[in-house]
Formats: C-alpha cells, structure tokens, sequence
C-alpha cells in the first residue's frame, strides 16, 4: 500500500475506534462504546464492494447481505436448510412448484410488515438485474412466474426440475418494495446500493468505502435475540495489515479477526489474556485456479505437471494450516465425496515426465504467469514456493500480486485471466452443486469463481444431470463422476480446505461454522458473555 493510502487508512482506524472504551475493573476488556451499547470491531482484508442484495458476489458483500437482510430461509451450523422469513413450504407432486408461507409477524426495519409482494418483488428485481446470485435463478425462474396468492404466501414456478431448488432459497434476500420504488425508481439501484432496505437483524448506519462499515441492531427483529448481551453495534474495519490487528487485540478493542491472517499473528494475539482462538473446518477450498484455455495451461500435461509440482505438506501445515483436499469438493459432503481419489502427490521427477509428454516440452523456458492477493503475507510465501519449485523444471513464472477487485476484473476475460491464481472458495449454498456449476460450468464463465475456465460438454452435460435428479443417492453418483472427470484433466487442482481460524475476545461466544458463504457471520448469532 502507498505511504499516503496507508496513512488515510490508519487515520480513519483511529476515527473509527476512538469511542472505544477499556473497562477498568475487569481483566476482559469490553469493546464497548458506551455502557449500555455494546460495538464489536471486526476485522476484514477485503472491501465491501456493494450492499445491494442482488448484486453480492464475495465474502464481504455476503457477510454484509446476512446481517442486513433476511431470506426466505436460512442455513443451520448442521447446513440444514431451514425456516427464516418462510416458516414453511410445499412442493408439488412433479417437483416444480413451490409455495411458501411467511411469518406473520416479521417486520423490515421501518416497522412495516414483511408480505408476498415484497418476496415477488425481490425475485423479479433480482432476475430484471440479473446480477450477483441471479445466475442460479434466471434460467429456471421467469418473472411472471412468481406470484403472491395472498399477503403471506408466495408461489413459485420454476421451468424444470431442479433438486438443489431449496438449497439456493437462503439467497432471495427479501427487500422492503415500497420503500424501494418510493426513493429511487421501479428496481432503486442508486439507493439500494448505499442504504439498507431488509428484514434482517442490522440496519446499515455508516460506511466509508475501503476503510469501515458500521450497523446497528434492529431490536423489533423478528427472530429475536440471544441471551446475555446482543451485539447492538458492528464496526467492520477493512485492513489487510496484522500489525494494525494485533494493535487493536493489545488494546483490547478488537472483537473478531478476520480469518486470512499468518499463523504468527494468530499466535501473537492467542497468548494475550484477553483472546482465544476460533478454529472449524469448513467446506472452503484453497485452489489453485488453472486457465485451461490460456497456453501453456491449455495442454493437460502442463496442468499435471504443475499439480506434481506443489509442495502440498509445506503449504498445508506451516504455511497456511488446512486439511488434505483430494477432490474439488470438501469430503465434509460426504456422501457426494468421491473417496477413491488418489491424495495429492509431490514429485519433482513425474512433474518433469509431465512437461515432457506435453506440446511445450521444446519450450525453454515455458513461461507461466501467477496471480495471488496483494498483501497477504501467506499467499505470497505460497506464490514464491510456487515460483521455485516450477522454476527448477524448465518453467519462468511470473509472480502478479494483485488487488482482489483487479483479480476479479482480470478473471471476466479468458485472455486476461492468468494461467494459475490462488482462490478460496466455499459454497454459496448448502449443496455440492454450488461447488460444480459455479466453478465449473460453461454457463458460470467468466467470475473470479470460475478462473479455471473449464468449458469442457461432458462436464456440463453431468452438472445439468445432476439438478435434473431427485433421488439423492442417484445425484450424489452424478456428483461423484463430475469428480473423477475433472480430476483426470486436472482442470483445477485442490490445495487444501480451509481450517478457518479467527482470533476473537474471549467475551465473544455463539460463534459456529455454517457450509455457506459467509453465513457464518450472522451476528445475531452471538452474544457476549461479559459485564462492563
């Protein structure tokens, strides 16, 4: 980061922490910011890039859509799918129709009740847009197809079978469609993109983009809240530097880690009196995205060679601590998870074997290029082990630390999209199917998710099978021969899953594991267990 930048940067962390308050009788210090309002400052490396429930792609702008907004369901800890603005529903006998019945007595943050129309209205908004989650709706929902058939129940048509249906309920985040059309038009674009306009447990108060956002608790939530003490105020602040993390954890101030920081920082601020480490295997992968498109990465030998080439031990137990990942799909979707996948292997000699059978074998060097978040000190003690290891076998890479938001522009175009990145990625919905289609099919192109760039027709063809197929286990078979197919062309190549591991104030409790992005962060979840 540029000195000036930084500078800025620091000098709006200490605006934003400035009401923050020790308390002197107690050895747990409470970030509050007054006695009886309690604030928790949570750290993120990434900026929120919008608010807009229709428009979210990553993980801060869907920790931001949990704590703003509600949807017609939820996602458990268990990654059951259950009732949230919908406490029930129907589906019908030939599994393409589906009736919803709301709460009666949800409410938005303005009061007003929480009805059908306002579901219609998302949904269509959503598909009118056709952003952020519309993917997952557009070619299986047509606007005129979802209808309100009184004040508390929604009917919605999709055009065919599709079992994961349910599964991606949790994101028709339902928005207050009075409010909406009253300030800014029939879809409010400009005013949804800076305001707040849902059912959920916050409202947004403040946000200086690149540095902080700030939410209060709407204490008429409909789902309640926890015991002890709520967090009645959340201050997300946006810093990738762990010096600036620790500092705030030595105050005393910091409320929750992000999860991306070095193991020396989760050390550092575990051994204060006043800190525990949170740790959880999740259903996020850590990938190496292959642009299977771009040369030398278009050729199947250069992609195993590249996957022989990576010391996975090193990465996944002294660089960045995580689990053996043997497939693209966590094995914590186990009954999807196809087992007899060989573990990943290191070897430097069948690298080289690789290189040789491919059409770059006379190639010297075979130049490669490498990208990875800027300023992250794990990423890039992985792209230089990469760069080493590759460089010993005939290859030159070219190292690109790069923003997040220019990643994901450089990922919309094949041309542009480097031949390997590093990407974590975990479900946006409960199923594998999020896991194959977002990453991996054709029609999914052209996202940060989808780097790899596989467009390969038998895939495809498995994944349209796979919604296509009610019975579970006959599903979970389709999943399984996805796995194989994409294993035998290394289309993309699994690094590790995600241990994630945050360091929190020991006051902080309720904080559980949920295999959806993001979802995990619903602070209303939480609670803090201590006075003062």
């Amino acid at each position: 980061m540029e000195p000036e930048k930084r500078n800025r940067t620091m000098r709006l962390l200490k605006h934003a922490l400035a009401g923050a308050v020790l308390a002197a009788t107690t050895a747990l210090t409470a970030p509050a910011m007054a006695q009886d309002k309690l604030s928790l400052v949570v750290n993120v490396v990434q900026i929120f890039g919008t608010v807009d429930p229709a428009k979210i792609t990553d993980y801060t702008e869907y920790m931001a859509a949990v704590n703003l907004y509600d949807g017609l369901t939820t996602v458990s800890s268990g990654g059951e799918v259950v009732p949230q603005l919908a406490e029930s529903w129907e589906v019908s006998d030939d599994n393409q129709t589906y009736t919803f019945k709301l709460k009666q007595d949800a409410t938005f943050q303005d009061g007003s009740p929480v009805e059908a129309k306002d579901v219609v209205y998302t949904l269509q908004r959503l598909l009118s847009l056709n952003e952020g989650p519309a993917y997952l709706f557009s070619d299986l929902v047509d606007p005129e197809n979802v209808k309100a058939l009184d004040d508390h129940t929604v009917e919605i048509r999709i055009n065919r079978v599709y079992a994961p249906f349910i599964s991606i309920t949790p994101l028709v985040l339902v928005v207050n469609s009075d409010v909406a059309k009253e300030q800014d038009g029939e879809w409010g674009e400009d005013y949804l993109a800076e305001n707040s306009l849902g059912a959920g447990p916050y409202n947004l108060s403040g946000w200086t983009r690149g540095a902080e956002m700030i939410m209060q608790r709407y204490e008429g939530y409909h789902a309640g809240w926890v015991k002890d003490r709520p967090i009645d105020e959340l201050r997300f602040v946006v810093t990738r530097d762990e010096a600036t993390v620790r500092a705030l954890a030595q105050r005393g101030e910091l409320g929750l880690s992000s999860q991306y920081q070095s193991s020396e920082t989760y050390k550092a601020i575990e051994a204060l009196d006043t800190y525990k480490l949170i740790e959880a295997s999740t259903a996020t992968g850590f990938y190496l995205k292959v642009n299977n498109q771009l040369p030398p990465t278009d050729d199947v030998h250069i992609r195993r060679a590249i996957a022989y080439a990576l010391d996975y031990a090193t990465i996944r137990e002294v660089i960045y601590p995580g689990g053996e990942m043997k497939s693209v799909l966590s094995s914590l979707f186990s009954e999807a998870h196809l087992d007899e996948l060989p573990s990943p292997e290191y070897s430097l000699e069948k690298a080289a074997e690789e290189v040789a059978k491919s059409k770059y074998a006379g190639d010297k060097p075979i130049k490669l290029g490498h990208a990875y978040v800027a300023n992250t000190a794990f990423e890039e003690e992985i792209g230089l082990l990469f760069k080493s290891t590759l460089e010993t076998i005939g290859f030159e890479v070219d190292l690109q630390p790069e923003p997040w938001n220019r990643i994901t522009e450089l990922a919309t175009k094949v041309e542009t999209t480097p031949n390997t990145a590093q990407v974590f990625y975990g479900p946006t919905y409960p199923s594998p199917d999020s896991v194959f289609f977002v990453q991996y099919h054709s029609r999914a192109a052209g996202t940060w998710s989808s780097m790899s760039w596989v467009n390969d027709p038998e895939v495809d063809a498995m994944i349209d099978k796979s919604r296509a197929t009610v019975d579970e286990a006959a599903r979970n078979a389709i999943y399984k021969d996805i796995q194989a197919r994409l294993h035998e062309n290394m289309a993309e190549i699994p690094l590790l899953t995600q241990l994630k591991r945050m360091a929190a104030h020991s006051c902080l409790q309720g904080y559980a594991e949920v295999p959806m992005q993001s979802w995990d962060y619903d602070f209303s979840r939480m609670w803090w267990s201590c006075e003062g």
